[in-house]
């Protein structure tokens, strides 16, 4: 019986000590060091919360630069977040990344077949990813720059301003976030 009592002790106390002392620490040190990002890097417009950006969005007017696709339930669902499982031989995703490339082509009137970045008509792996690379971007900017009757240079402008580098300086490639990008737009546009 004294075991089990020490048990039930142990128990406890590691309970309160890992399941309650060691979160509440961790938020507390996480809201003081990084007070953004602690709090899911909300982005607000006239102090509403518009969005995060952490999480991608879906912008299908033409006037916003558009997010990779989404596999992630009905479309930019952060309860539902997965990849499409679905391999580089399979029929599915071959038709489905055809109909995307033709899509995007007929949006867009400088691009050609052959010339649709690959983060345009392909998922990421959480199916919410909220950046997108550079060559994606300049591929949409003429379609953006058109039907917000603005030069194609005021919008590459944008673009460069908006790109963030490596992570680390090294890693990954220089991305542009999609909601930050579509503000800036928002911001710059009559």
């Amino acid at each position: 019986m004294k075991y089990v009592w020490t048990a039930i002790r142990m128990t406890i106390v590691t309970a309160i000590l890992l399941g309650i002392i060691y979160p509440l620490a961790m938020t507390g040190i996480a809201q003081v060091v990084f007070p953004g990002k602690a709090d899911g890097s909300l982005v607000k417009k006239n102090g509403v919360v518009i969005g995060s950006s952490l999480i991608g969005q879906d912008f299908t007017a033409p006037r916003y630069f558009w997010p990779r696709p989404s596999a992630a339930g009905k479309g930019y669902d952060a309860m539902d977040s997965s990849f499409s499982n679905l391999g580089p031989t399979n029929v599915n995703l071959a038709d489905r990344v055809k109909a995307s490339v033709r899509a995007d082509i007929a949006a867009d009137p400088g691009l050609k077949f052959g010339q649709v970045p690959i983060d345009m008509v392909t998922t990421s792996a959480s199916g919410l990813d909220p950046d997108i690379t550079i060559a994606n971007a300049r591929a949409q900017a003429a379609r953006v720059a058109t039907a917000r009757g603005m030069s194609v240079a005021a919008v590459l402008t944008l673009i460069k301003k908006h790109t963030a580098g490596r992570e680390l300086g090294f890693l990954g490639e220089p991305t542009v976030n999609v909601l930050q990008l579509n503000l800036a737009l928002d911001a710059a546009s009559p």
